[in-house]
């Protein structure tokens, strides 16, 4: 999901899901690495990140992350009236003290238990080493153990390497959304979505009815 660029800073909004605990900062399921919680301290640390990795950027914006990139990333928050419990920018460093990957997770977004992926980057010089199914494996137990029933994301059509991880994850499409402006380019989003703990995609789009797929034959 794009952040939403110049809006002011929101106050979350508690959702209490009865005997679970309060979620904290997930730990690194790869022994070499570990979390933090990214914040405005860390924006110069973020903004390296991303401009040292710039295949995303350029497959979903059609240009290398802006110079502002970190910036928004860390205070950009979804539109004003979508409900949500808390953003969470969790960073995950090497020994040396620098970031190797970098997810964004809202919980609570549109409804309670729905826990959205936002963004998820992991350093080029680890694709294919099995890290990015790691990492995303201890997201999903963290979320799963902290009160998410469904894990939504959006992600690029025509993004085929995230396409594929996706999919490879576990992530079924609920419906599409075209004429999303991202940078450079004008892009169609692939809605998708996870059912944990033996939830369904029904009970999912009974609670998030905009998520609903389109009517065959629809525009």
């Amino acid at each position: 999901m794009p952040a939403q660029r110049g809006r002011p800073r929101l106050q979350p909004r508690d959702v209490e899901v009865i005997g679970q605990p309060a979620p904290g900062l997930p730990p690194s399921p790869l022994a070499a690495l570990r979390t933090i919680e990214i914040g405005p301290d860390d924006e110069p640390l973020l903004q390296r990140f991303l401009a040292e990795n710039p295949a995303y950027f350029i497959a979903v914006h059609g240009e290398p992350a802006a110079a502002d990139e970190a910036h928004e990333e860390i205070h950009g928050l979804p539109p004003a009236d979508w409900s949500f419990t808390k953003k969470w920018l969790v960073g995950y460093l090497d020994g040396a003290g620098s970031l190797v990957a970098v997810a964004n997770v809202i919980t609570d977004l549109l409804a309670p238990g729905v826990w959205h992926i936002g963004l998820f980057i992991v350093a080029t010089s680890r694709h294919g080493s099995g890290d990015a199914q790691q990492l995303h494996h201890g997201l999903e137990r963290w979320a799963s153990g902290h009160g998410a029933r469904w894990l939504r994301l959006g992600v690029v059509q025509g993004n085929a390497r995230a396409e594929r991880f996706w999919e490879s994850m576990g992530y079924m499409q609920l419906r599409t959304r075209e004429g999303v402006a991202m940078g450079q380019l004008t892009n169609t989003l692939r809605v998708m979505v996870k059912p944990l703990h033996g939830q369904t995609i029904e009970e999912f789009l009974a609670l998030v009815p905009r998520d609903r797929p389109e009517p065959a034959g629809s525009a």
